[in-house]
Parts: structure tokens; sequence; C-alpha cells
């Protein structure tokens, strides 16, 4: 026997009620799971003592963006800092295969717009190795990684390839030949272990050049061909991000559900789509699970991705912030971030700041649209807020401007939380409009529903929702006060075996006898997410926002340690989920 976990309180990633029992592991694989002390410690080469912990599977995070950093870096945190054993990529429609040498730059340009990874991270840090998605997912293969990873052709990099070097035709339509050029490369790929295709049809999401993702505007004749390729090439998933998702278009959502109906009836393809609660109509999911239940009642197979925790974004004087663009601010960029704020403090730079025009991009309209969603994070991070506490009550209460309540605040939470630290508030601008997370609990219970969305390895100057498996454990299970908790069981399940379900990953999600040794050991009492911090530690000293945790006591992959108490052991066990 290779490794032995003893003693644990197993949660199996079935919803059965946990138990006392060991997990015995023999090559990369649980051999048998026993009674708790059915074994003796000198049983196996390694033994963990679990006495005392949660003994899970391996979580199984299928959204996330690490389609670049999973060619040079073998870790792939914070993804991993969290528990996740294995992830997918490719999600969104962009990513950065098939490419011709001469569209690398479009693609990440495209990855750097939508997904907000910087473009100087990707440009030096891309292992470039490969035309083809075949030859992309060889070149995956060819590294180990602390967790296992699989690939999604995304729309965008097949259209962009078809198309041609002339982005302005990335939209246009596609004729006869060029849609069953894109065809073939969607079959090729599946057929050679791609495990979905995904696409994206959200205008909003465009490349850092204004451009939307290509197959944004594709029409459902294109949509059919590349669907029915996904069957012919041996595969039946698809993930799609939907016209309407930011709420920009009111009437989009439920069009965009009978679409997916119509495909998904016509091609037999399960739809996986994201569904988030939107601020300025924070109902809309309910018309979408209605519309989503109605078409699985007849015979369509449609599955809303659904997140644990309020989307959103940080906002401060290192990350984005309202006064961004004003060129009194723009002017001390240069400088490093403790005379930043010194200046920040000063009177003449304040008003001068102040008098200048106020930024409506999309961000800043999340902002305005969220500040009864917006909170300081100045005793720790938010988990569930009282609303009386955001900051349209604290401006209200003040009887001042917006934007001077929003400067001062940012400027003392800068202060407060020290050098180097940038001092935090954290913009709920979906799933938190009704002042509680009852409206997040009801989606993530719906029986059509899996939870996702955690976006690993994307927005790094915005946000880390990659956290959200310790999130998940640590309010819904743990701490929630204000609301119904989820049973440990359910919210086990909802990270590990749903999510593998829905991707056809039948060898992982539950521990039982055969299934991949991928597990965790985790401490609930102790389980504590750290308020998120800046690292430059992407391939240029490019800068991003990770969130670190306490809690996970040993992580398991492929039968090997790879993280003990939140550190990296040099174990990279993790290989590539070929379907």
């Amino acid at each position: 026997m290779d490794l032995l976990i003893r003693n644990g309180t197993l949660v199996d990633g079935t919803g059965a009620p946990a138990r006392l029992a060991d997990v015995a592991v023999e090559r990369g694989r649980v051999r048998e799971v026993a009674p708790g002390g059915s074994f003796e410690a000198g049983a196996a080469r390694e033994t963990l003592d679990a006495e005392g912990l949660l003994v899970t599977p391996g979580f199984v995070d299928v959204h996330t963006h690490y389609d670049g950093q999973a060619t040079w870096d073998p870790v792939l945190a914070p993804s991993a800092w969290h528990g996740v054993t294995s992830l997918v990529m490719g999600n969104c429609g962009v990513g950065f295969a098939p490419v011709r040498p001469d569209g690398r730059v479009e693609l990440i340009e495209l990855m750097e717009g939508v997904e907000d990874i910087p473009g100087s991270a990707l440009s030096d840090g891309i292992r470039w190795a490969w035309e083809s998605f075949p030859e992309y997912l060889d070149a995956l293969e060819s590294m180990g990684r602390c967790v296992e990873v699989a690939a999604q052709i995304p729309h965008g990099a097949v259209r962009a390839y078809v198309l041609g070097p002339d982005r302005a035709a990335h939209n246009a339509p596609a004729s006869a030949a060029q849609v069953e050029r894109m065809a073939e490369i969607v079959r090729e790929g599946i057929a050679a272990g791609a495990v979905a295709f995904s696409s994206n049809r959200l205008p909003l999401h465009t490349s850092i050049h204004g451009d939307p993702v290509p197959g944004t505007f594709a029409n459902e004749d294109e949509l059919l061909a590349l669907l029915r390729a996904v069957r012919e090439g041996g595969g039946s998933l698809v993930e799609v991000v939907p016209a309407g998702a930011m709420g920009e278009e009111p009437d989009a959502p439920l069009r965009e559900i009978a679409l997916y109906r119509r495909l998904s009836l016509e091609t037999g393809c399960t739809i996986t789509f994201s569904l988030a609660q939107i601020n300025t109509d924070p109902k809309h999911w309910v018309g979408v699970l209605e519309a989503t239940e109605k078409a699985n009642a007849e015979g369509a197979r449609l599955v809303p991705q659904v997140s644990g925790r309020p989307a959103g974004l940080l906002l401060s004087w290192d990350t984005f912030n309202p006064f961004m663009e004003r060129p009194s601010y723009q002017a001390l960029l240069s400088l490093p971030s403790t005379e930043r704020l010194a200046k920040l403090h000063e009177p003449d730079t304040r008003a001068a700041i102040l008098a200048e025009a106020s930024h409506d991009g999309v961000a800043m309209k999340m902002l305005t649209n969220s500040l009864d969603a917006t909170f300081a994070l100045d005793s720790g991070p938010a988990f569930e807020p009282d609303p009386d506490d955001s900051m349209a009550e604290r401006i209200a209460r003040s009887g001042r401007d917006a934007h001077e309540v929003l400067y001062d605040t940012m400027c003392d939470l800068a202060q407060a939380a020290g050098e180097g630290k940038p001092g935090f508030l954290h913009v709920f601008f979906s799933g938190y409009k009704s002042g509680s997370l009852d409206d997040i609990g009801e989606m993530m219970r719906h029986p059509d529903t899996v939870v996702g969305l955690a976006d690993g390895g994307a927005h790094c100057s915005m946000i880390c929702d990659a956290s959200m498996p310790t999130f998940l454990l640590q309010h819904w299970v743990r701490d929630r006060s204000r609301g119904p908790r989820l049973p440990v069981e359910e919210a086990v399940r909802m990270l590990s075996r749903d999510p593998a379900e829905l991707y056809g990953f039948d060898d992982r999600g539950t521990l039982a006898p055969g299934r991949r040794a991928d597990l965790n050991l985790i401490d609930l009492d102790a389980l504590s997410l750290h308020v998120p911090e800046i690292t430059h530690d992407l391939p240029t000293g490019a800068p991003r926002v990770v969130q670190r945790t306490e809690g996970y006591r040993a992580t398991v992959v492929g039968g090997e340690v790879t993280f003990r108490a939140g550190s990296e052991t040099g174990a990279h066990p993790g290989g590539l989920i070929r379907a």
C-alpha cells in the first residue's frame, strides 16, 4: 500500500452521511475504504493521520482560464491552494488553440480583454509548441502539475484560425466552406481528447481593442454544425456564455434558452451556460431556471452553471477604482505605492481628482449599480455582510457626494492596511442585490444547476474568485448565520461529484474503490480565507490578485501528496484529462 489516510471523517462526494473511515491508496487509486481504525499506521509507505479532519474528494473546478499559465506553471495557484485537483480550461470561447504563428498576438489580446490576464505575462510565459488543437493537448500533456487539467475547444480561436488574419472578418458571417472547416477542427479536437466545445455570445466580452470574441454573432446554422461536429468527434458537451448575461439586453436570456433548447434537441448535446443574479434585474434567474426546467422536461439537456458566492471586483488604489481614468490620478501611476498614497492624501490632489469627469466604462457602471452591495474589507473578507454597512448606506448617512466618500474610504482603508497592502472595497456586482445569499442558495440547490464560475487564473487585476471552494465550506457549511447552512455532505458533492459528472470525469469526484486517489484533508474548524492580496509572480512580474487560506492539511493528487498545511511538496503528479 502506498498511502493510508487513517481515522478521518469521510465525506465521500456522493452526498451520503459523513462517517469515520480509513482510505487505502495504491498505484494512484483508492484501493479500499474501511471503517476508521481498520488499518495500522505502519500498513503503508506513508500514513496521514486524519483524526478530527474531513477527508473529501479533490474538488473539480470546471470553469477556469489557465490556458496559457498551464504551459509554464506546474502549480496553477490559487486554485490548487483551495483543494482543487482537477480543472477545466478553454471556457467562454477563448483560448490558445488552434493558432497560426501570426495569430498568437490576437488570441493573447482577446484573453487579456475578456479575462483580464496580463498580456505581457502571456506573451512572455506561453511556451508555444503547437498550431492545431491536438498539438496543444500534446503540449499540455508534456509537463506535470499539482492538478489535473482538461481543455475545451474555444470557438473564438477556431473562428480566427479559419477566417484568417483579417480581424475585421472574424465576426462576419461565415461561408459554408468556412463552417465546414471549423467543424473539421472541432471534430479533430474532440477526437483527440478535448472535453467540450465552448462559445461566447456576450458582446461585452471583447479584446483589448474592443473586438468581440469571434463567434459572438455566429448564426444558428453555424452553431448547429459545430455542435454536430462535437457529437461526430465523440463528445456531447458545450459550454456557453449567454447573451444578456450582464443585464445589457433584458430579453436576451430567455431567447438564449430557446436557442439552447433547439440545439440540444437537434444534436443531443448537453449545453452548460453561466447564470448569475443581475443587479439591474435581480430576479431574472428565476425565469431562466423555469425555462430551463421546461426545456429539460421536453428532452433537452441544459445545465446552468452558478457560483457559490457573489461575483464582484475589488476596488482599491492598486486595482480597479472609479478615478483610474482621471488625468490627475493617471499622473500618479508611475509613483511607488507608498508615495502615491501620500499624494492621494494631499488636499490639492484630492480636490483635483474629484473635480475631473468620471469614467463611465462597464466596470464603473457596475459600481454605480452596486453601491448597495459594496463593502469595506476593514475587518476581513466579506462573506454575507449586513446591507446597513454598504457604501450606499455610508454615503446616505454622510450626506456627501458618493465619489468623495469612496475616495476618502479608499484612502482610510489603504492607510489601515499598512505598507504594501492596498486595502479593499468589495463590490458585489452580481448575486447580492437582495442583501443576502438566499438567491445564490436557491440557485445552487436547484436540481438542474452545477456550481462553477470560479474563474481560476482570470480577472487578475480585479478579483480572486478561485477561492470559491473554501468560501463554500467556511461560510455556507460552518459560519452562516443569516439563513440556512449547507450540510457538509451537500457542499462537498457540489464541489466534486456534480461537476465531475457534468464533464464525464467518471474516475473522480467521489472516494470509492477504483477511483483516482485525489483527495483533501481539511480542518473545517480552522478553515479561514485571508484578505486578498496583490502579488507580482506572473512572468515579467505582472501583478495578480490572489487569496490564500488556512485549514487544508493535505491535498493528494493521483496518490501523491502535493500540499501539506498549505505548502507545496514539489510533487507534480497531475496530467492531462483526455475525454
